[in-house]
């Protein structure tokens, strides 16, 4: 079932949360829905597995190895937007 607009601000809010207390963001403000990660030096390989981990944890998804490109963790919007796919199923 897919997550509802209050549970996509939700997660939204988590994935923001542990963004910055996991990486090193200079200016928190900066990290807006769209922002991306990668362009912003906020996260690297590493991190795009720490992201992972937090998603298979928190969320109760499985993260395919072809799936794990920027278009579906490269800011909080796609990230929302992935998992919101993945639970659809």
């Amino acid at each position: 079932m897919a997550p509802t607009q209050q549970e996509d601000t939700l997660l939204k809010d988590r994935l923001r949360q542990f963004i910055l207390a996991n990486f090193w963001v200079p200016d928190a403000q900066a990290i807006k829905d769209g922002t991306s990660l990668l362009d912003s030096g906020v996260i690297d390989s590493t991190g795009i597995l720490e992201i992972i981990a937090f998603l298979e944890s928190e969320c109760g998804v499985t993260v395919l190895d072809e799936e794990i490109v920027p278009d579906n963790l490269d800011s909080v919007q796609r990230i929302a937007a992935y998992v919101a796919g993945k639970l659809k199923r």
